[in-house]
């Protein structure tokens, strides 16, 4: 086994010898007081050691392979086994700047970590979800990289979002020289990560730390400007002021159950309930409605990684009882298995086929109960997975003071209808090129889960990596014909005659 220094190399058949080395964690009774991340990281022996697990497997890499980001993880996870966590870093940033966020988020479990051949060979395989988020934090909070960005092109860039896509894009471009300005909706910038994602799964200061650097290299975020709102700027309106400008929209319409007592004060959509839980009231707009948690009965209905998030808040928000009615089996859920294991050592009850048909008010008009009805499952619709059917005569009440509703996010189909001329998808995604991200408009271009739905981190880091390219591209074609316009131009700054 290699020491801090990394003197003495390991072969393939001892490393496989080498156990997962586990990450510490607050106990179940601790967390639900607290907003802390569950897991509290890695220390710097520790992870080399769990990086010395990796086998450095020849070309195809499995882990590259299976990562939307293709990073070179092998690369990154042999420098942190020699000790050079900086240069481990270095090898992350050669294709993703959120390092600290997708270490954290991505569902590793089926993805790079998935993959991992040690895995294939009986072992746990090697956490590198845990390995990144540690080379991360290593770095930042030991000074970070000098981040320099290139000579100033003299182009402009406006950036609509300040979630995952729009914060890759305008690193990527303010380091290759360009001004960027970032449109946010909410008071601060950040997007899904700062307002979506709870803080027992990434960490509010390192989130800010992030937007922190970001800043460092020029990118202004301008937020509380809601684009193509009434009174706020169109999209016309940043075409007609920059040379460039990408939709980072993401996906944040939140589907509909369309059923009985669904608008009743009480019942709330999930986006709305994560931000009031997580985030101080000076965090949110003037006047945004705030729930009162603290020993109430809560039901969350949704069976994916926003329904986890939900319960979980719930329960470190006080509530009494937290329950969540998913329609299918626990087998069927699209989330992470992981956020379920905590939710269920936290204290969440689960009710599996089950499915609300209404919600019922009480004598002060908030809901008060929700009438349920059991599911089975029939044969497998599109998505593979078995259908839920209706059991008959199988209703019963469920008593709830607060119920949310975590059924999904779609794009926002009319904003993007306000923008003349802009070509979609069936449900209101942008369609863009595949390679480049350009949209049918000139100088437009879009990324993330406008473009792909509501998807991972990673993907919608993926389509703005290409947007990022090709804007780059685009936005230095213009400086170098206006160089040439230019040469052709006499001191006094009249064209000259063929």
């Amino acid at each position: 086994m290699t020491n801090l220094t990394g003197m003495r190399p390991i072969d393939r058949k001892e490393r496989l010898q080498i156990p997962r080395q586990p990450v510490p964690k607050q106990a179940p009774g601790d967390r639900i007081s607290n907003f802390g991340e569950v897991y509290q990281g890695y220390d710097a022996e520790t992870v080399i050691i769990e990086a010395e697990r990796c086998l450095q497997c020849p070309d195809p890499q499995p882990c590259m392979s299976t990562c939307p980001m293709e990073n070179n993880i092998p690369l990154a996870l042999w420098h942190v086994s020699q000790g050079d966590f900086f240069e481990a870093y270095r090898s992350f940033r050669q294709t993703s700047t959120l390092s600290e966020v997708c270490g954290r988020v991505c569902p590793q479990e089926r993805l790079c970590q998935g993959s991992c051949v040690v895995g294939a060979h009986g072992g746990e395989p090697v956490f590198i979800g845990k390995i990144e988020s540690f080379v991360a934090d290593y770095v930042r909070l030991h000074g970070g990289l000098d981040l320099k960005p290139e000579t100033s092109t003299g182009r402009s860039v406006a950036i609509v979002g300040s979630g995952p896509a729009g914060l890759h894009v305008a690193e990527l471009l303010a380091l290759r020289g360009h001004s960027v300005d970032v449109y946010e909706a909410w008071p601060k910038p950040g997007g899904l990560l700062y307002y979506g994602i709870p803080g027992f799964k990434l960490e509010k200061p390192a989130v800010v730390a992030l937007i922190e650097r970001i800043e460092a290299l020029g990118v202004r975020f301008i937020c509380n400007t809601r684009i193509n709102d009434p009174g706020q700027p169109s999209v016309d309106d940043l075409l007609n002021r920059y040379d460039a400008v990408l939709l980072a929209i993401g996906a944040g319409i939140p589907s509909v159950m369309r059923i009985e007592g669904e608008d009743l004060p009480g019942v709330w959509k999930s986006i709305d309930f994560l931000v009031t839980t997580n985030l101080p009231e000076t965090d949110l707009p003037a006047g945004f409605n705030l729930p009162q948690i603290k020993g109430k009965r809560v039901v969350v209905v949704g069976g994916g990684d926003t329904g986890s998030d939900c319960v979980r808040s719930a329960k470190r928000a006080g509530a009494s009882h937290v329950m969540l009615s998913y329609r299918r089996t626990e087998a069927e859920m699209p989330g992470r298995a992981e956020d379920r294991g905590f939710a269920k050592e936290e204290g969440i009850d689960y009710e599996f086929l089950t499915q609300p048909i209404r919600f019922i008010a009480g004598d002060n008009g908030r809901v008060a109960q929700i009438e349920m009805r059991r599911m089975k499952l029939g044969e497998p619709d599109s998505s593979g997975r078995r259908r839920p059917v209706d059991i008959p005569n199988s209703e019963f009440m469920v008593p709830v003071d607060i119920a949310v509703l975590a059924l999904g996010f779609w794009p926002d189909e009319k904003f993007v209808k306000q923008v003349e001329g802009l070509n979609t998808k069936r449900w209101g995604e942008i369609e863009v090129d595949p390679d480049t991200g350009m949209t049918s408009r000139t100088a437009l271009w879009a990324a993330g889960d406008a473009v792909n739905g509501a998807d991972l981190v990673a993907t919608a880091m993926a389509s703005a990596s290409r947007a990022a390219e090709s804007m780059d591209r685009y936005l230095r074609i213009l400086s170098n014909e206006y160089k040439i316009l230019e040469s052709e131009m006499n001191p006094t700054g009249v064209a000259v005659a063929a």
